[in-house]
């Protein structure tokens, strides 16, 4: 079905069967147009049932990067996911595309990312001359490398790390398990720990193999969220950065980093563990206006 005709339908149903004002339906036209217009731009096509997921995903990032806002984009989205519903219920379209996408962060609530400098000031922060401040500096280490979430870290366990692979295995949200590499320097620093720092953090409760927790304290139990939280924000401090520094933060710049430096959209979305690819999209937006940024800063005729 041509994409242009299947618009038309859809308004006129949504004049005649639904009542809706000429104003709204007019919104929802334009609304539609703009992704017809967008789908001619990049893929050339005109079809409804060549529309995927990922076209859409795509479509929502545009709309990030015009500066809308979140109830402009919200309402966008809506009129997409209304069209596509009313041909799937309607038995045109096999599948709806638009079924699960949501959209991206706007405004304000965009992520914020560390620079490198940053990054090497915060992982150099914890004081290497106590067993605390080396573990600190392992799961910081650990933290930027993986891009785990904060549960995730805390939650390791001896077994779910594989330096000679140079991998973890994660338990993330909804129980799915992920696989992601450490890295040269967290598979070094690991090791170190493992063999140096753990045991002294547990020589009075029993030794390393009274827990399983590849994160611990003196008490025997594994590193808690608050606690880290706590920790982060005294490192970022001694480091020099704001208030505002925490572990989802080192998450954010894990992923942003990754993007900029040309990973594919795909692998960095299983690495996260994101089950919708809008979700990792929005990194892709920060990348590219850092890019845009550093460019004017340091080119001569940025």
């Amino acid at each position: 079905m041509d994409l242009d005709g299947a618009i038309d339908r859809y308004l006129q149903f949504l004049k005649i069967e639904r009542n809706l004002s000429a104003n709204t339906v007019e919104a929802y036209g334009t609304d539609l147009r703009q992704l017809a217009e967008f789908l001619i731009e990049q893929r050339d096509t005109k079809r409804i049932d060549s529309v995927g997921r990922d076209d859409l995903s795509r479509f929502m990032v545009h709309l990030l990067d015009r500066n809308l806002s979140s109830r402009t984009a919200s309402r966008k989205l809506s009129s997409v996911k209304g069209f596509f519903e009313h041909f799937h219920s309607q038995g045109d379209l096999p599948a709806n595309p638009s079924e699960g996408i949501e959209a991206p962060q706007f405004g304000e609530r965009m992520p914020e990312v560390l620079d490198f400098e940053d990054i090497e000031a915060l992982l150099d922060a914890p004081d290497s001359s106590t067993p605390e401040g080396r573990r600190d500096s392992v799961m910081l280490e650990v933290l930027y490398a993986t891009g785990l979430r904060v549960t995730e870290l805390v939650e390791l366990r001896m077994r779910s790390v594989d330096t000679n692979g140079g991998y973890v295995r994660v338990v993330g949200k909804g129980d799915k398990q992920r696989v992601v590499p450490l890295g040269e320097f967290a598979v070094d620093a690991v090791d170190e720990y493992i063999d140096q720092t753990r045991p002294v953090l547990l020589e009075n409760k029993g030794g390393p193999g009274s827990t399983p927790y590849l994160f611990v304290t003196r008490r025997g139990s594994s590193m808690t969220r608050q606690a880290f939280w706590k920790n982060i924000k005294k490192h970022g401090r001694v480091a020099g950065l704001d208030e505002s520094i925490s572990p989802h933060k080192l998450r954010h710049s894990f992923a942003t980093h990754l993007l900029e430096r040309g990973a594919d959209l795909r692998v960095v979305q299983n690495l996260l563990g994101h089950s919708d690819v809008t979700t990792t999209e929005i990194y892709t937006h920060i990348a590219k206006q850092r890019l845009k940024d550093m460019h004017q800063t340091h080119h001569p005729r940025g």
